[in-house]
């Protein structure tokens, strides 16, 4: 990797019907998602232009279609399916973090949230 510079959507939250229990499959629940996508940002700094880095839009309608359009099971699918997208659909991205939490996972206690982090690097 190149650069250390890094464009970040926090807390992107989309209503999905993810998990393990038929309940959280017919019911869904709010998830939260994080995206981490790592660039040179230089020549869109130096130039101003939009085509010289990544559309955050896009990147929030690709990472919406994903959480909102498909059921999984578990949210490390969600997170692997949404990273292996971003580094398709956008080539200028040389590593990306994407974070899925799932603040009302089903267990029995107290908790704040529930996560999972993965970071994928373009071959």
């Amino acid at each position: 990797m190149s650069s250390g510079d890094r464009i970040l959507i926090t807390g992107m939250q989309f209503y999905g019907h993810h998990g393990v229990h038929d309940l959280e499959q017919k019911n869904g629940q709010v998830f939260t998602v994080d995206v981490e996508m790592y660039l040179d940002l230089r020549p869109a700094g130096e130039t101003d232009r939009l085509d010289r880095t990544v559309d955050y839009s896009k990147v929030y309608r690709e990472v919406r279609k994903i959480v909102e359009g498909q059921t999984y099971r578990l949210i490390e699918a969600v997170a692997e399916t949404i990273a292996r997208r971003l580094l398709q659909a956008f080539p200028r991205i040389e590593q990306v973090v994407v974070r899925v939490h799932k603040p009302r996972a089903p267990l029995p206690g107290t908790f704040a949230d529930v996560a999972v982090e993965v970071r994928r690097t373009r071959e």
